[in-house]
């Protein structure tokens, strides 16, 4: 995990195999780094509702996490709606949380602005 570098700051690295999933301890020791995000599905995901003014601020939100997913390869599901969109990070490849996830939560909360 980045010790030194705040996770906004920090980029994806490749992920694969259950030996990046991250533990309890370390899920612990970083949701209070991306505040407003929430565990789902057992503490399988991360997940947070961004909302808006209108659609096009959704969608321009939508456009800019896309462009960062593509950059990080990385990317999210999400559930695109005219004021909200709702981000959900998992990582397949090792079959719940990795680093690579809260990196691409800070990422968003940044985009967000």
């Amino acid at each position: 995990m980045p010790d030194l570098i705040p996770l906004a700051q920090a980029h994806c690295v490749p992920r694969k195999g259950r030996e990046h999933r991250l533990s309890e301890a370390d899920i612990r020791e970083l949701l209070p780094q991306v505040p407003g995000w929430e565990l789902a599905e057992d503490g399988q995901a991360l997940v947070r509702t961004f909302r808006f003014e209108d659609y096009f601020r959704t969608m321009a939100f939508v456009n800019a996490l896309a462009f960062m997913a593509h950059r990080e390869d990385h990317h999210p599901d999400l559930g695109v709606h005219y004021d909200r969109c709702v981000v959900r990070y998992s990582t397949h490849d090792v079959g719940g949380l990795s680093e690579n996830d809260f990196i691409c939560a800070a990422r968003a909360d940044v985009l967000a602005g």
